[in-house]
């Protein structure tokens, strides 16, 4: 059985996705995509991760078509443009991305970022949304610690997560923004876990993952996993890659193996502005 992450609203959720960022950009490389998503569901994958932004909404239309036909549905979430969340406008683009995955409703909706509507008139979507049963659970995305202090006022404590960059190379938010998500029982989605790649080229993290037994990218995942509150979503558009991935969750890290990563990438001594790709 896949791990889970519990929100607040007491839902489950996989610890392990299929990221779906930037994919829809290139009518070259759709069918390319459509076959990675249908064979990470295949797989096992039990979460895709998209947003109305992806391709312009044609990353959802993908997925959508990833999940036609399949009796049992994988744990879907999807992102409002910030300059769609107003009040109004967040019911509708829902509505959008409802017709282009083709679902009577999203597991987990988020905020892409703050900007442009009050973070009040987004909430108060969220809320209308999910007592309609258009979404299960809602979230933030790209919020630090002070943006996470300001939605908790009015969330009703049922903000569901928060999906910010977050990679071994990229460790800031363990300073403070996961120790406070973590105490509320906040899982934390990491996107970009391999750092867009760069993360694959660092000579240390080939030498531990030789002394594991398994490939960079299995254990850069690995340690993600092994962290608690902590689900990533990584995006691959080749089979091999996908598979690879999904080997991850196979790989046990020990305690002296996680000290060594620490050496190699240590984490933060100080408050770290958030950052964005």
């Amino acid at each position: 059985m896949m791990r889970s992450c519990n929100l607040p609203s007491g839902a489950a959720m996989p610890v392990l996705g299929l990221g779906t960022w930037r994919m829809g950009e290139s009518a070259r490389r759709r069918a390319e995509e459509l076959e990675a998503l249908k064979y990470g569901l295949d797989l096992g994958y039990p979460m895709i991760d998209t947003a109305e932004m992806y391709g312009d909404g044609e990353a959802e239309e993908i997925v959508g078509d990833a999940l036609a036909g399949r009796t049992a549905k994988p744990y879907v979430v999807s992102k409002v443009y910030p300059h769609n969340a107003t009040r109004s406008g967040t019911i509708a683009a829902c509505e959008r991305s409802l017709k282009r995955l083709r679902l009577p409703r999203i597991d987990l909706y988020l905020l892409h970022w703050r900007g442009g509507a009050r973070i009040e008139e987004t909430f108060e979507a969220f809320h209308r949304l999910r007592d309609a049963g258009k979404i299960a659970d809602f979230g933030v995305s790209n919020f630090d610690l002070d943006d996470m202090q300001d939605a908790a006022r009015i969330d009703k404590g049922l903000n569901g997560s928060n999906q910010v960059l977050y990679s071994l190379s990229r460790r800031g938010p363990e300073f403070d923004l996961l120790p406070w998500m973590r105490k509320r029982s906040i899982p934390l989605m990491a996107y970009s876990p391999l750092d867009q790649g760069g993360l694959l080229r660092k000579a240390a993290l080939k030498k531990v993952a030789d002394e594991v037994g398994c490939t960079p990218a299995q254990l850069a995942l690995a340690w993600l996993l092994a962290q608690p509150g902590v689900i990533t979503i990584p995006k691959s558009s080749t089979l091999e890659r996908v598979k690879e991935n999904f080997g991850a969750l196979d790989v046990k890290l020990a305690p002296e193996i996680l000290r060594e990563l620490d050496r190699a990438f240590p984490p933060p001594n100080g408050k770290q502005p958030l950052e964005m790709l």
